[in-house]
C-alpha cells in the first residue's frame, strides 16, 4: 500500500479499523508476558488506538509509529495530552508522559530508535498490509528487535476471494512462514468473529477467524 492510500483514509474519516475502545485480547492476553515494569513497547501502526493509553497505564514505556500525522494529533487531543515534538531523522517525535508516537514511515525506522523495546503489540499492523509488504515487515522486524523480545500479534483469517483487503487475510500457515524461523509461536485465542462484523456479513465474507499470538524472538 503506499503511503497516500493511508494518508486519505485519515483524511476521509475511513477508519473501520480504529477500535473505540481497549482491544479485549490485550487486556487477556497481554500480563502473561510478564514484562517488567517500565519495560518499552514498540506498537507499529498504531493510529490513534486506545491500547497505546491501556499500556502506558500498566507502567509501561509505549513508542508508537504512525504514518498519518492526522491519526498522531487526534490521538494525543483525543486523550487531553499536550505533546512534546521533536524531530528524529525523517520523522516528527511526539511524547507526553509514557508514550511517544513516531511520525512517518515504519520502513524508515531503524534499529537505534527501538534499541529499549522488550517488547512488540500488532493488533492492526500485518493485517494493514498486502502479501509481499508483509514479507517486508516481518523482516524489518527482525532486523529491528533482540532476542528475547515477547509480544502479541493480532491475525484475520477469511476467504480473500470473497472480499478484497485491507484488513488483509493472514492465514496461520503465512504467519509460521513469516515468522517462524526467528519466533517462537503459540496460538493463545481463536474466534469466529463473523457475528460481530456486519459489514464482512455485507460482503459476503462466510467466516472470519481472528488468531492471536503469542510471540518470542529466539
Amino acid at each position: 500500500m503506499e503511503p497516500k492510500f493511508w494518508q486519505e483514509r485519515w483524511a476521509r474519516n475511513q477508519i473501520g479499523f480504529h477500535l473505540p475502545e481497549v482491544n479485549p485480547y490485550l487486556q487477556r492476553h497481554w500480563p502473561q508476558l510478564a514484562l517488567a515494569q517500565g519495560a518499552q513497547v514498540l506498537v507499529p501502526l498504531c493510529g490513534k488506538s486506545l491500547d497505546l493509553m491501556w499500556l502506558a497505564s500498566h507502567g509501561l514505556r509505549v513508542l508508537g509509529v504512525e504514518l498519518s500525522e492526522q491519526a498522531v494529533k487526534a490521538f494525543f487531543s483525543e486523550q487531553n495530552l499536550v505533546p512534546r515534538i521533536t524531530r528524529r531523522g525523517v520523522f516528527s517525535v511526539y511524547q507526553a508522559d509514557l508514550i511517544e508516537v513516531w511520525c512517518g514511515d515504519f520502513f524508515a525506522l531503524d534499529a537505534e530508535a527501538v534499541a529499549d523495546c522488550a517488547a512488540l503489540y500488532d493488533r492492526a499492523a500485518l493485517i494493514a498490509l498486502p502479501p509481499l509488504m508483509r514479507a517486508q515487515y516481518a523482516e524489518h522486524l527482525h532486523q529491528l528487535l533482540r532476542p528475547g523480545c515477547q509480544g502479541l500479534l493480532i491475525t484475520l483469517d477469511y476467504d480473500q476471494t470473497q472480499k478484497a483487503g485491507p484488513p488483509f487475510a493472514v492465514t496461520d500457515d503465512e504467519v509460521k512462514v513469516l515468522f517462524g524461523s526467528q519466533w517462537t509461536l503459540r496460538v493463545l485465542e481463536e474466534q469466529d468473529i463473523l457475528g460481530e462484523s456486519w459489514k464482512f456479513v455485507q460482503d459476503g465474507v462466510t467466516q472470519l477467524d481472528e488468531r492471536v499470538y503469542q510471540l518470542t524472538m529466539r
